[in-house]
This record gives C-alpha cells, structure tokens and sequence, in this order.
C-alpha cells in the first residue's frame, strides 16, 4: 500500500531525531499532529499539580512512620517492606509524574507515578522540536534545563550521602533490551552532563564478603570491575526488583541490593521514598483522612484533596451503594494493565486485557471520563480520549504531555505532542 503524504510528511520528521521509538511494538506511537491549548490551561495544570504534589509530599512523612502491618495493608511487598524506611534525600522524589484527566470544567488526578516514571523524553525534548515544527510555542520551554539541574543535584546529595571521599562512579542502567527504557535513560544520562557511564541492568554484578577473594569492598560493580556508587534507574521498578533472582544460582540479588542502599554501600535514584507514594492505596488513604476531616491536614489542604482528588478507597462498596461508576486498578501496577471500569449497575463495562497485576492489591476509584479529541494518524483522523501528565521535578511542577487512546491508557496509546494556542 503506498503511504499517505502525512505518513510521509510524519516519517520525514521523526526519523531526523536521533534515538527516538515514534514507533512502538510496531505501531504508530508519536503523532504527527498537535494539541493546542490555552496557556492559562497549562497554568492550572500546574497549579493542581503543585497542590497535589504538596499533599503526597505531606502524606509520605506519615506513611514513612507506619507499622509493617499497615504498610502490608496498603499493598506494599513484604519483602519490601524492610527496606522502605531507609533515610533517603532531601527530595522525597526527584522526577515523579502525576496523570490528570480533565473534564466538566475539572482537573483530578488519576495517579501518581513516582518512582519509575516514564514519557520523559518526549515531553522535555522531543515536544520542542515539533512545537517548533509546527510553529507554535512550547509550553514546556526551558524545563529540560531545569531536569538537567534536578539530575545533577540529585546525584550530587545521594554521593553525599554516602559520605564517601574523591569522585562518584556514576551509573545510569536500565534494560538493555527494551528500546524505550534504555534511550530514556540514556538521553537523562547525556543530559545531566556528568560523567557517567550505561550499564543495563543485566550486566551489573552483585558481589558479597563470600564471593570476594581480592580484598575489594562488597557491592555492586560494573562488567569493568569499578565499584558503582550511585546507581539512576529511572525505569525498573523495586516492585520488579525485590523478586529478582540468579538465573543459575538462584542467589535473591534484589534483596542483596536493596540491603547495601539500606548499608551505604550503594545510593539510588530515585529513592526509595518515591516508592512510598507510587501505592494507589495511598490515594486511598489519602481520600480516608480527608473523608473523616482528619485533623492531619489542614482546612486548605482539605480543599485541595477535595477538588484535585477522586473518591478512592480498598473496596467498591461505597461506590455501590450509591450507584456510581468507578475504576478498579492495582495498587502497583502500570500501563492500564488490569484496569477494569465498572458503571453504575455494578456491571463490569471495560477492561485491560493483560492482567499482569492480579495479585496486585486492589483500589476503587470514582469514574471520571477523560477528555474527547481528534487527532490525525497514519490512518486518518481518529476520535480518542486524552490524559495529561504533569512531570514534577524534585517536587515542582514542570513538562507536560498527552497520552491518547481510550478510556483506560494502555502501552498502546499515542503520545500527542501539546503546544499553546
């Protein structure tokens, strides 16, 4: 079949830009189209985003003080629960991204991504150029600068802490095999301008007291033999992490590393007090306290939550009872997988085919519909529906982009590049 001349015009763009996946799992990815809105929008956009950050900011002091039992109860990994009250720096979270779905007039948050985020390198770098391509400006102008001097400072703290002497050996690792994760990490890698190194995750060593004979400290190393100082893993979660193990040996190598953060033999980002807010369940305990007018926020942090939050809790009863749609999503879980939207009757009416995340603990969320749109693809033009991100970077807000595809965003949505009118 012989090409479109806007998948002409599309191809033509996207392949200049170097290391970029506008294609993914064989499938249109990156449009070659534009969502102009009003620079008051991104305005409010990040105000809500400030606002919400300021209460998980809030809200993990708390959650850094529960019980294990509590914790459990949240959703979190027991075998993670050990390590989740290690002392972390002074951002809680240096790059987190909050997910928005805009209606009626209203910005609620969806969720909280804000330990592995991804969509990064297109919202602050590949969104200038096509901002520029298509001569409008950009709304995230000038935030790739501020990123660069998050990373840098980010790495800066963790080394440290560590209170080691001389230089850091830096190593930015994700993996290799996966063309998203490790351009994402490489382009932060370049960014940040330090001097560092890539390594996927599958080459790191592990090395412990019973496997040196050469009288070099335990911890992890690189394929080189260099001890690693501070380890940026931007895309694996700890979730995936704390179950991994030697293929041969069968030796627990996520706990192993997991413990030498705890010991100071090896400082991460993020941290993993950005793990304590990427539970839904936190939103859920969030929504609790607001429900009961806890004391523990105060009268304007209560506006807040009750403006920018949703109704969010660890069973669909209350939602039942009165005959309203909500969301069941995992408490860990990514990508829409294991979605499920339930309508008013108590009917299941959508869901995510994958169901990675079943043994996942459940939240019932209140059902927003996300805003309607129409974009240009290869196919011609398409309705979707549009959810917006907002980056915040150690804690303020910054870039933001647009998933379009359906009523639940999946891995197959398209990223729609965002200008201002």
């Amino acid at each position: 079949m012989d090409k479109s001349a806007h998948q002409i015009d599309r191809d033509l763009f996207y392949k200049k830009i170097p290391h970029f996946w506008y294609d993914l799992y064989g499938t249109e990815y990156a449009l070659y189209d534009i969502k102009r809105v009003s620079s008051s929008f991104i305005k409010e956009v990040r105000h809500a985003a400030e606002c919400v950050g300021n209460i998980f900011w809030k809200t993990n002091q708390l959650v850094s003080q529960l019980d294990d039992k509590v914790l459990e109860q949240l959703g979190f990994p027991n075998k993670l629960i050990p390590y989740l009250k290690t002392p972390s720096l002074d951002e809680q979270c240096v790059i987190g991204r909050l997910d928005f779905a805009v209606s009626n007039n209203q910005i609620k948050l969806l969720e909280f991504n804000a330990d592995t985020p991804t969509f990064i390198k297109e919202t602050f770098y590949i969104n200038e150029l096509i901002c520029n391509h298509f001569q409008c400006k950009n709304p995230n102008h000038a935030e790739e600068e501020k990123l660069q001097k998050a990373i840098r400072r980010a790495i800066a703290l963790a080394w440290r802490n560590l209170g080691r002497s001389g230089d850091p050996k830096v190593v930015f690792t994700s993996h290799g095999d996966h063309e998203e994760d490790l351009w994402t990490t490489k382009y932060l890698m370049e960014l940040s301008g330090i001097a560092a190194e890539y390594v996927s995750l599958e080459d790191l060593l592990i090395l412990e007291h019973s496997s040196l004979k050469d009288g070099r400290e335990e911890g992890i190393y690189t394929p080189e033999g260099e001890r690693i100082d501070v380890l940026y893993r931007q895309t694996y979660p700890l979730e995936h992490l704390i179950e991994d193990r030697d293929p041969e040996s069968g030796t627990p190598v996520g706990t192993i590393f997991l413990a030498f953060i705890k010991q100071k033999k090896l400082a991460m980002i993020n941290p993993i007090s950005a793990f304590l807010m990427q539970s839904k369940a936190i939103q859920a305990l969030i929504w609790g306290l607001h429900s009961r007018n806890h004391p523990f926020y105060s009268s304007q942090e209560h506006d807040i939550i009750n403006t920018y939050f949703l109704p969010t809790y660890l069973d669909p009863d209350p939602f039942q009872a009165k005959g309203e749609a909500y969301v069941k999503k995992p408490s860990f879980g990514r990508e829409g997988d294991t979605v499920e939207i339930w309508n008013q009757h108590g009917e299941k009416w959508m869901e995510d085919n994958n169901k990675t995340y079943d043994d996942s603990l459940p939240v019932y969320q209140k059902f927003v519909p996300l805003m309607d749109s129409i974009v240009q693809t290869i196919q011609g033009k398409k309705p979707v529906k549009i959810m917006f991100g907002c980056f915040l970077v150690n804690g303020k807000p910054s870039s933001i982009g647009i998933r379009a595809g359906g009523q639940i965003t999946d891995n197959a949505s398209y990223y729609l590049p965002i200008g201002l009118e």
